[in-house]
This record gives C-alpha cells, sequence and structure tokens, in this order.
C-alpha cells in the first residue's frame, strides 16, 4: 500500500455538477492528499469542469444515453474504475451518487477499501415501476450503506429517512451544501444603478424556474431584469426555449437574459456578484421527497448570499426558518405572480435594506455556513483519527 494518502471519488455522472465535491475535494488537496475523480460526462452538465488544483485529478468517460448500450457503458465505467483502483491504490473511495453504490460495493468487499458514501440527490422511492438495473442499484445502495465507514447527508430529513430505510447504524453526518470561505466576495457597494437584477442559477426545470416568474415580472416596472445561468436536464430538454417563448409572449423578453452553462464555478459565481437578489423557488406542494427536503441541500440560496445578494425563497417551513426569520431575504409563494411581484418590489423600493439582507448573509457564509466548517467533522475519519 503506498504511504502517500489517496482517495478516489467515483461518480456514474459528471462529478464537476456538484459543487460540494469541488470543495470537500480542494480541502483534503490542500491538506496534502492526492485526489482523483472518476466520472462521465452528463446531459446538460457535460460542459462543467473543476479548475486546476496539483494534487486533482479528473477523468471522464463519454455520456451514455439510457437503453441497453448504457448497460454496456456502466459495465465499461465499473471495470475501468476497477483498473484505476488496482494502479492507483488509493486508501478510500468516496461515492456520491446511488449509480456509483453497485461498484464501490464491489470494490470494498473486494478490495477492503474504506468507502465515504455521501448522498446528494436521493432516489424515488415512490416510483412503482423500476427496471431490474434500478432495483439492483437500489439494492446496493442498501448494502453500501450498511458497509460504508461514513455517510453523509445535505439535509437532516433525507439522513433520517436513509437510516430507517437501509438499517444503517454506523456514524452519518449532516453536511450542508454551503460554499467555501474563499467564494464569499468582498461587501457590496449601494446600489446605484436604475435597474433591479435577478439572477437564478441551476437546472432549467419548472419547478425551479416557474412561468409565474415571468407573469410577476410583467406586472413590475421595466427596470426589473432576470438573468438566468444553468442547464437543461433528460426531462425538460426544451424548457429553456419555452421559457424563452413565454416571456415573449408575455411582452418581457428584453428583460430575460439567458447566460447559459458557466463551466467554472468561480465564473458562475462572478456573474451572481453582477446581480441583486437570488432566485430559490421550490415547489410548496410536491410529491417529490427530494423537492421537499432542499433546505441545505440546494446550493442556491448559499452561493447567493457568498456574493451578497439577498434572498427571494419560497414560504416554506424550513426555507422560512433557514432564510426568512433570520432576515436574508423575503419569503412568497411560488405559485402566485402578485406574491412573487410584491417581494421583488419591496426590494426595488428599498435597496439600502436589500443590500443590508445580502451583507448579512454574507458574514454568516463566512462566519460558518461555509464548506470548511461544514466538512470539518468528516476529516478525523478520513485522517484514521475517528
Amino acid at each position: 500500500m503506498s504511504s502517500q494518502r489517496r482517495i478516489l471519488y467515483v461518480q456514474y455522472t459528471n462529478p464537476a455538477g456538484y459543487p460540494p465535491l469541488e470543495h470537500s475535494s480542494r480541502i483534503l488537496a490542500d491538506s496534502g492528499w492526492e485526489v482523483l475523480f472518476l466520472g462521465t460526462g452528463a446531459y446538460g452538465t457535460d460542459p462543467l469542469e473543476f479548475p486546476p488544483h496539483p494534487r486533482i485529478q479528473a477523468r471522464r468517460i463519454r455520456f451514455c444515453a439510457g437503453g441497453w448500450k448504457q448497460k454496456v457503458h456502466y459495465v465499461r465505467y465499473g471495470l475501468w474504475v476497477l483498473a484505476w483502483v488496482i494502479r492507483w491504490r488509493p486508501q478510500w473511495v468516496y461515492a456520491s451518487d446511488p449509480f456509483s453504490c453497485p461498484i464501490v460495493l464491489l470494490l470494498a468487499a473486494g478490495l477492503g477499501l474504506k468507502v465515504l458514501y455521501h448522498e446528494h440527490d436521493p432516489p424515488d422511492s415512490t416510483e412503482k415501476r423500476r427496471s431490474w438495473f434500478v432495483k439492483g442499484v437500489s439494492a446496493a445502495r442498501g448494502a453500501l450503506a450498511r458497509r460504508a465507514a461514513l455517510c453523509l447527508f445535505p439535509n437532516e430529513d433525507r439522513l433520517r429517512r436513509f437510516v430507517k430505510e437501509t438499517g444503517r447504524t454506523g456514524e452519518t453526518l449532516l453536511v450542508w451544501n454551503c460554499p467555501s470561505k474563499g467564494e464569499a466576495g468582498p461587501p457590496r457597494d449601494p446600489l446605484t444603478k436604475d435597474t433591479l437584477t435577478l439572477f437564478y442559477h441551476g437546472s432549467i426545470v419548472p419547478s425551479r424556474l416557474p412561468r409565474v416568474l415571468l407573469e410577476a415580472l410583467r406586472s413590475l416596472p421595466a427596470s426589473v431584469e432576470l438573468r438566468v445561468a444553468g442547464y437543461s436536464t433528460v426531462g425538460h430538454s426544451d424548457y429553456a426555449k419555452q421559457f424563452q417563448q413565454w416571456a415573449g409572449e408575455l411582452g418581457v423578453a428584453d428583460r430575460v437574459k439567458f447566460i447559459g452553462v458557466v463551466p467554472i464555478r468561480h465564473d458562475l459565481l462572478e456573474q451572481t456578484r453582477r446581480c441583486d437578489v437570488g432566485v430559490a423557488l421550490m415547489p410548496t406542494l410536491s410529491g417529490d421527497f427530494g423537492e421537499r427536503t432542499m433546505a441545505g441541500a440546494s446550493n442556491k440560496p448559499f452561493d447567493y448570499l457568498a456574493c451578497g445578494l439577498a434572498l427571494l425563497v419560497s414560504d416554506l417551513p424550513d426555507w422560512k426558518k433557514a432564510y426568512g426569520v433570520p432576515g436574508y431575504g423575503l419569503l412568497c409563494d411560488p405559485a402566485d405572480p402578485q406574491s412573487i411581484a410584491e417581494a421583488i418590489r419591496w426590494f426595488l423600493e428599498r435597496p439600502d435594506q436589500m443590500r443590508a439582507m445580502g451583507e448579512k448573509g454574507r458574514r454568516r457564509i463566512l462566519s460558518d455556513w461555509n464548506y470548511e466548517t461544514q466538512f470539518k467533522a468528516v476529516l478525523p475519519f478520513l485522517e484514521g483519527a475517528r
């Protein structure tokens, strides 16, 4: 076994689509670890990349769409990972998506590797018609849950359900998807421009970027604009085009700007700092467990606050507790254009108070809502102190 501390990240997707992986890997690399990512391409997020670091390698094989070809692709990916494990000899394997579980489980059982499992997106357990492949992934997820040395979750409800579903008894920690401390920008200058710019980044889907946002924009002065940076998903590949079409029909197309996918996170945050209010809307009624448990898991509000933006978030109990009550932004009904418009008008009429909200949030990022603080409890496990 090599004396060099090495950790292998295994994700059957593009790992650059997950900011917490970038943060944790850089924390480890800055502490002297050698880090290797083995991932794949991914629909929508394929252009995303990690910034260079002398101790971090990131390798990917091409994306493959669903069907039997993807099953062959998955086997090929698993053999590729095995070859790298034999060649590179890591002490730890860091898995963070359910589809990596069967591969990592075999590696752990066959080669005795220590495993950290970090689940960002929970599988939909309510789905009735699941293929044999998905059922196998689910079974491997449960087995890996009981074997992993450590499991991490970005939301307490997700953690509790995982423990209940899998019977895990080992150490399981809550780690919010916060930005790194170095990503917090300087204090914002007072708002002197005539426009108020809303900003959204992330997956461009109806539940996150609803049509009612455009309806609210139509009822507001022309000085209010919306910028969107993000990517399409397999399930909603044409939604960005549809959203722009609606903007034209509602007469606000000149006030909606699509930036597209910003490959490097640093550049995305630079785009964020040019705006005033960060939009992070979630449906108040959803049958999707993942959507109902996004507080702490969604990196959007944390990213916006790091850049000094005030927040516009849904009036949900956990979002209200995390962001509304402390005074980092305003709450609204994400299904009601009038509610959205009233909150935005408040920002427009009170620019100094809006800036104060963003600054209060920026300071919170620097104090404890940063990944260095969130990941601090994880390091003793990896370093062998626990």
